[in-house]
């Protein structure tokens, strides 16, 4: 197609939507609808992607986890009934792969950090909301890269004697202890008494995202197995406790030969034959991402598919209207096949007009899907991201959905015999 041609086309296509503005209207308000859907989700999505990427990659590349199951058995398809009947992890096990695996510097455990064990901190007259006590050892700042913002964090012998000593966490720090230092002060969790040798900072969340990261106190493991109990068994709320043993290597130490001497531990603690397969879960930061990366997908494909929805009822009305207007402008084209216009002329006219409309939609959609966007994270600080990949599939879809549906009407229109067109009324 020449350029003149192509210019007079555009120029025409132009003309129409102009002196047709409530009908043009109509016909981009669902591509409107969809494309901002689809770039104000996704700039949502990816930013708290990108965050709880950043979450996950401040645990330590090498770090090794062991649990009881995980969310990676459960994406694999897993029965959660079968889960459950997997041997408990104790501490014993913690300190076997201490002891035996060669490639571990450090061991750590966790109870409790599935907010099992809640309760309140008392100071005074003064209380907390309901907190996460966690019970674990003196190697969980190595394993977790947490900061000590005061004070110092408990000790092996500590741990070993049961001492009631409690670290908190940014939240009951902030609610019992404003503008009192809190070094030295017994505090009450639950009904017990314990002497505050510590305060970490601020842990990683997701974005400004207050998701209780916070929300902790940590005491000896010893003492927690004493308030509240280690075993995993169902409590009389009926939920359950996971310990959680994370294990740091040597330093020059590969991540897969300190994988690979963790699990030698376990199995042969749990007594497994070589065709058994594991009965626990090993974790690493990877094997994190990559089920995220799972969930983070699937979870953009519904996007785009729920999206798709107002897309295809634009598109249909896209249709329907483009159908109206060329049964509107019969005579027009039929003067304009009289004076030698040809087909394919006629074909473009129409098929640039409705690519133009929805092209319009999509550049609107991107416009108000980036503002919804960036007014959600100036209002709530909540992550955003808006990739370029993000606008080119906004006018790539409304582009296609013009042509889609554009082309029986202009197809149409490009097939109607002047004659008859010039008779119509």
């Amino acid at each position: 197609m020449r350029g003149s041609l192509l210019q007079e086309i555009v120029v025409m296509a132009v003309a129409t939507i102009r002196t047709q503005k409530m009908r043009s209207g109509l016909t981009i308000l669902g591509i409107v609808i969809g494309i901002t859907a689809i770039v104000g989700m996704t700039s949502l999505i990816r930013g708290f992607d990108e965050s709880l990427r950043d979450s996950i990659r401040e645990i330590g590349p090498d770090t090794v986890f062991v649990a009881q199951f995980s969310g990676l058995s459960l994406m694999s398809g897993a029965d959660f009934n079968e889960l459950i009947k997997r041997p408990t992890l104790t501490p014993a096990d913690a300190r076997a792969i201490e002891r035996q695996a060669e490639s571990i510097a450090r061991v750590m455990i966790t109870i409790g950090e599935d907010g099992s064990a809640r309760t309140r901190a008392y100071y005074q007259g003064e209380r907390t909301k309901l907190i996460s006590i966690i019970g674990t050892t003196q190697n969980y700042p190595d394993v977790y890269h947490v900061a000590l913002e005061q004070g110092r964090f408990f000790t092996e012998g500590e741990v070993h004697h049961r001492r009631r000593v409690v670290v908190l966490g940014q939240t009951p720090y902030q609610a019992l202890f404003p503008n009192v230092d809190p070094i030295g002060k017994t505090v009450r969790l639950g009904n017990q008494p314990y002497t505050v040798i510590g305060v970490i900072g601020a842990r990683a969340g997701i974005g400004p995202l207050d998701a209780g990261q916070d929300d902790i106190a940590l005491i000896p493991y010893s003492a927690h197995s004493k308030q509240f109990g280690t075993r995993v068994t169902r409590s009389r709320r009926g939920r359950l406790q996971f310990l959680l043993i994370g294990a740091v290597p040597r330093e020059g130490v590969a991540r897969e030969d300190a994988v690979r001497d963790v699990t030698e531990v376990m199995r042969i603690r749990h007594g497994l034959r070589l065709d058994e397969p594991n009965d626990f879960d090993i974790m690493t930061q990877d094997a994190a991402l990559r089920l995220w990366e799972q969930v983070s997908s699937a979870t953009f494909l519904a996007l785009v598919a729920i999206s798709s929805i107002a897309l295809l009822v634009g598109g249909i009305g896209v249709m329907a209207i483009m159908t109206i207007s060329v049964k509107e402008r019969t005579r027009e084209i039929g003067t304009r096949k009289a004076i030698g216009a040809r087909r394919r002329e006629i074909l473009w006219q129409f098929l640039l007009e409705a690519v133009f409309l929805t092209a319009i939609g999509g550049v609107l959609g991107i416009l108000f899907g980036s503002g919804i966007g960036m007014g959600v994270h100036y209002a709530t600080e909540f992550p955003v991201s808006l990739p370029w990949w993000s606008f080119a599939i906004g006018i790539g879809f409304s582009a296609t959905v013009g042509i889609v549906f554009g082309i029986v009407p202009a197809i149409r229109a490009s097939g109607l015999d002047p004659i008859e067109a010039l008779r119509y009324e």
